[in-house]
This record gives structure tokens, sequence and C-alpha cells, in this order.
């Protein structure tokens, strides 16, 4: 509840808080001009124009895309797997294991496909999205029995470890990204 008192021209709240009737103004033109700059600066870029993203991908020791525009990226974030298309808001997500969609041209053919072992994604609001993972493989060249055998290595590496020790943990981690890596390309590993 806030009210204009008499000619001190000021606010005053149920708490009694007193700020200047300029100050009010002073921030609501501030917020307002600062929206309306971002927001143009973004409806009026090429990429929001153009319904496509610009998209950098990246490992350690390769970059697989910079500044390439496509149309839309499913990502597998920690918190669920989620689309990023032109004029998405700003996001940043962990990666989860699991397969990362890129999809070149709205509904053409099929999207390319990568397995994902973790990693970060930032969504700028100039419809840029950055994706930078430790290591990540085309679905293609996945081999399905190489797959097999590391999760059941993995597998005995676990029941063999100490509870609790670094050689269990280790072996924890690499049976989860083989049971994702597996689920990636159809194979149900328990």
């Amino acid at each position: 509840f806030f009210s204009l008192r008499g000619s001190y021209g000021q606010f005053h709240s149920r708490n009694d808080v007193t700020l200047p009737v300029d100050h009010w103004k002073d921030m609501l033109s501030r917020t307002a001009g600062s929206l309306f700059r971002r927001s143009g600066a973004r409806w009026m870029s090429s990429e929001a124009s153009s319904g496509k993203i610009k998209l950098n991908f990246s490992l350690p020791h390769e970059t697989i895309y910079s500044g390439v525009e496509v149309a839309q990226v499913i990502i597998p974030g920690s918190e669920g797997e989620y689309g990023v298309a032109a004029n998405h808001v700003p996001y940043i997500s962990q990666l989860k294991a699991g397969v990362l969609q890129i999809i070149h041209e709205d509904g053409a053919g099929e999207p390319e496909k990568y397995f994902v072992s973790g990693g970060f994604a930032l969504t700028h609001e100039t419809s840029l999205t950055e994706i930078s993972c430790p290591e990540a493989v085309k679905l293609d060249d996945i081999d399905s029995a190489a797959v097999s055998k590391s999760f059941d290595e993995a597998k005995a590496a676990y029941a063999s470890a100490e509870a609790g020790s670094i050689a269990q943990a280790e072996a924890q981690i690499a049976m989860e990204v083989s049971k994702s890596m597996g689920m990636a390309v159809g194979l149900m590993l328990a």
C-alpha cells in the first residue's frame, strides 16, 4: 500500500518507509529503458529475425561448432532435457550424460546426435548457445559391443572395490556413463 502525501511529494508505505517521488520515477525510467534496450536489441538481431540460434559446441581438445546457425538444440540438462530455439531466455545448465541433439533446419531431416558425458550449456539473450563438454561422440560412431563390455568391466570393478573407496566411486561413475551411453544406442544394461 503506497500513497502520495500532501505537498511533501513523498511515497509512504504501511511500514512508514519514505522515498521521494523523484526516486521512484528515476528507478522506473532506468528499469524500463534498460528493458526496452535489451529486448529491442534481441528482437532486432539477425539471429532472432532468422529464427535461428548461433551454436558454439566445444570439447577441451576440439571445437565441433563455432558460430554455426541452427534451428534448435535439445540439451540433456541435469534437471531434465530442454530445447533451445531463437529468442530463448538466458539460461545456464549443467549437463548430465545423455544425447545432445542439433536440429539444423526446421522440420528437415534427422537431428545430428552426440552422446555427451556431462558439461555445461549457456544460452545468452542474443540467441547464442555455448556448450562445453569434456567428451562427446556422434551416436553413429558408438560401438554397442564396446559399451556393453565397458559396463560389465565397470560393474566388476565396483563389486570388487572396497566400500566407500575412490576406486568404487570411479567404477560407479564408469557404470553410470556406460549405462547412459547404452541407453542412447538402445541397449538396456543392468
